[in-house]
């Protein structure tokens, strides 16, 4: 479904990622995990088209995108959801999943919006509420619930559990994985890596711009290195 070949991304005369190479089959729930600095988030920032990289190519489905346009690589139905939610504080939590939906036909977006509801039912009695008055774990089910109203094939997660209540941060795994049942394939990219990898059919870590490790979820929950240096086993 992705596949990311050698690819070397620079902002200016530093060097982010190195080299990297992935690939993502449909269906999966797909773990990027590594420590702050490793690569990750420009990872997703250049698939996503908001950087663009030295060398190396991105294929979705069949088709380039290292050189297409953000609302192009949103068309196509991979869509990313940044790292602390990003919404429109002012505007009210309907408003925000509605810009989600831009690229969505008019006569399709209801549908999808009661599919967003269905995930996250807090939202349909928050929907006349500003978004800036929700909590964290709500804002993030609004940041979701955004990405999900653009229908996407592949939905990227960046740091969907950063700064919530414990509480809060089982249930936003518990939606990663409702996600996925609903025939998203998501790439999660995630600092709790014991939560991450347990869900994860694949895994992937990251170390100064590299894949250091890659292997199923458990393979990589095993692993005496990954144990050591991120669950302090």
């Amino acid at each position: 479904m992705l596949r990311i070949e050698n690819l070397q991304v620079a902002y200016g005369k530093v060097q982010a990622l190195w080299g990297v190479s992935i690939s993502i089959d449909a269906g999966q729930i797909v773990a990027l995990v590594g420590a702050n600095g490793a690569g990750k988030t420009s990872l997703l920032k250049t698939v996503s088209g908001l950087v663009r990289p030295v060398s190396g190519s991105i294929t979705f489905e069949g088709t380039r995108l290292d050189a297409a346009t953000p609302p192009q690589i949103v068309r196509r139905g991979l869509i990313h959801v940044p790292e602390a939610r990003k919404l429109f504080p002012e505007m009210t939590v309907l408003e925000n999943l509605l810009l989600g939906g831009y690229c969505t036909p008019v006569n399709q977006r209801g549908e999808r919006l009661e599919q967003v509801f269905a995930v996250f039912p807090l939202l349909k009695t928050r929907q006349r509420q500003s978004a800036g008055t929700l909590s964290g774990g709500e804002q993030q089910m609004v940041a979701i619930g955004r990405g999900l109203m653009a229908a996407p094939k592949l939905l990227m997660l960046d740091e969907p559990s950063l700064g919530l209540a414990p509480f809060m941060v089982d249930e936003m795994f518990r939606v990663v994985e409702e996600v996925n049942r609903l025939g998203v394939t998501v790439l999660l990219v995630e600092q709790n890596t014991e939560h991450a990898l347990s869900i994860a059919h694949t895994g992937f870590v990251m170390e100064s711009g590299r894949i250091a490790l890659s292997g199923s979820g458990k393979e990589l929950l095993a692993n005496p290195a990954v144990r050591k240096a991120y669950l302090g086993l």
